[in-house]
């Protein structure tokens, strides 16, 4: 796994699986991006990781959107949709949260037991 840290850039990183890229992806680590994240946004392309999260909440949200969990070596233990207004259950394996647009895990036909890879976008 690639050593999780933001870049000056806007995406940051480039989402992998099996050396593909799924997405581009900002990886929230500041408390400030956190607490952010996709609040009033109508819609997002691209893709979000939450360092040591475990659980999401999508109030104050204006869309719905597509979560996975994942363990400390970025695999998928768990994928849900929450709509606005919603407070998911933490998963107690979980080490990160990634977010996205409603139906974007389907384009990308993401799946539990998925194992994902940031790369630097430079």
């Amino acid at each position: 796994m690639s050593d999780v840290r933001s870049s000056s850039n806007a995406s940051g990183y480039w989402l992998l699986r099996s050396g593909a890229v799924l997405s581009s992806v900002e990886v929230m680590d500041g408390f400030f991006k956190r607490s952010v994240g996709l609040l009033g946004r109508k819609s997002y392309d691209g893709a979000m990781l939450f360092p040591h999260t475990r659980a999401v909440h999508t109030l104050g949200m204006k869309m719905g959107i597509d979560v996975a969990f994942l363990d400390r070596n970025l695999f998928v233990i768990s994928i849900t949709t929450m709509y606005p207004w919603r407070i998911g259950l933490p998963r107690l394996r979980g080490r990160y949260v990634l977010e996205a647009e409603t139906g974007a895990f389907e384009r990308w036909h993401l799946a539990v037991g998925d194992a994902l890879e940031l790369r630097e976008t430079r």
